[in-house]
């Protein structure tokens, strides 16, 4: 029956489960987003509550029939669920359903491929994608026979199918691995050569769509790919940026944008990207005021900063979209400071669209870098004491 539907080409239902857990998207508006930059079109969304996911559907076999329905209905081909499903659940949720299910982490994935643009940030992603498949292959296995085997066939006699993907796979992740550490390894002399030099190094991080390549452009002036959309951009670019009321040059990385509940495995395969943040000498924390989300979107970016060793970097509040606040919403003043985990930490408020507010920033890193100028000079000049007293 279901090999006669006609089903519409990217059209997909977005599924989500409420366990009680704090700022639940009931609204599915985030996954809603990651869908469309994947290039697929949400027809139609469906949210329950549960205490704990299904052991064998997440949902339970009354909703997974309401999907398949609803399915039927939308002539939708995949099935995408907001939050992480286990191999054995995406199968199962498969054949109950009868098209491609797949879950939030797969989803940001297949975006990390699309947008990747550098022959390091490939590499990431290819690795993170070979590691998320790898305990999915039963999944795409499974209604393979036993090979019979024999003479000259890889494998020997009687091995499974799956079994040879098995291998495949972890020799594509074994290669991939080396490919990665030998590019990690060039960026490393990289980072080192800017040490060398004692260049003040800052380092753009934020909530994906927070604006961070819209306000590296607006600093460098450089032509980064920006655009309203998550994940516009996953390679970090440097670049010089010279400060006139410091007389100074500072280097300045945009790095990729954070999500809530981003993949583990892109978080390790991405350690060569997040080392410039971890590399840093001024975190320059940039935020969508705009968003209604932001201070979990702020949470969230701490927890990822924890997570790579960056959460004790000076960090800089930069609140972006001044422009886009209504009138009730702007601020009293455009630069104060705000408790950020129990520390009082600085804040401006700028748009990168028109302008507002960067001279503003511009002045504050002078004063930041400059500071540090003069406190690497006294360290040395107090070295040098020590050096000469003993």
């Amino acid at each position: 029956m279901s090999e006669l539907i006609s089903y519409q080409e990217g059209a997909v239902i977005l599924v989500g489960v409420d366990f009680g857990l704090p700022h639940f998207d009931s609204e599915l508006e985030e996954l809603g987003l990651l869908a469309q930059t994947a290039g697929l079109q949400p027809v139609a969304r469906i949210v329950c509550k549960r205490k704990a996911p299904d052991a064998a559907l997440f949902v339970g076999s009354g909703k997974a029939d309401e999907i398949k329905e609803l399915a039927l209905m939308h002539r939708a081909s995949e099935v995408i669920f907001d939050q992480t499903l286990s191999p054995a659940q995406q199968r199962n949720l498969e054949r109950q359903l009868d098209v491609a299910v797949y879950d939030r982490t797969f989803l940001i994935l297949e975006i990390f491929a699309q947008r990747a643009r550098s022959h390091e940030g490939k590499l990431q992603v290819e690795l993170a994608r070979l590691q998320y498949l790898s305990t999915r292959l039963v999944r795409r296995w499974s209604h393979l026979e036993r090979q019979t085997g024999g003479a000259g066939v890889r494998g020997g006699p009687g091995e499974k199918q799956i079994e040879l993907d098995r291998r495949m796979i972890s020799e594509s992740i074994k290669r991939t691995r080396e490919r990665l550490a030998k590019v990690q390894k060039q960026r490393g002399t990289q980072r080192r050569q800017r040490e060398r030099r004692e260049t003040f190094n800052i380092s753009l991080v934020g909530y994906t769509n927070a604006g961070k390549s819209s306000l590296f452009n607006a600093l460098v002036k450089a032509r980064a790919y920006a655009a309203d959309q998550l994940f516009a951009t996953l390679d970090t670019t440097t670049r010089n940026l010279y400060l006139g009321d410091a007389r100074r040059q500072v280097s300045i990385s945009d790095t990729v944008g954070f999500i809530r509940a981003l993949p583990h495995g892109l978080v390790d395969a991405f350690k060569a990207t997040l080392q410039e943040a971890v590399d840093a000498d001024l975190l320059l924390h940039v935020v969508d005021a705009s968003n209604p989300h932001h201070p979990e979107q702020m949470a969230e970016v701490q927890s990822v900063l924890a997570e790579i060793g960056a959460d004790n970097i000076p960090q800089l509040l930069v609140f972006n979209k001044l422009d886009a606040l209504e009138s009730g919403q702007l601020p009293l003043h455009l630069q104060d400071e705000i408790e950020v985990d129990g520390v009082q930490v600085p804040r401006i408020f700028v748009s990168a669209h028109t302008g507002q507010g960067v001279p503003a920033l511009r002045a504050e890193l002078a004063s930041r870098s400059g500071s540090a100028s003069a406190a690497a000079m006294t360290l040395d000049a107090d070295a040098e004491l020590h050096d000469a007293a003993s």
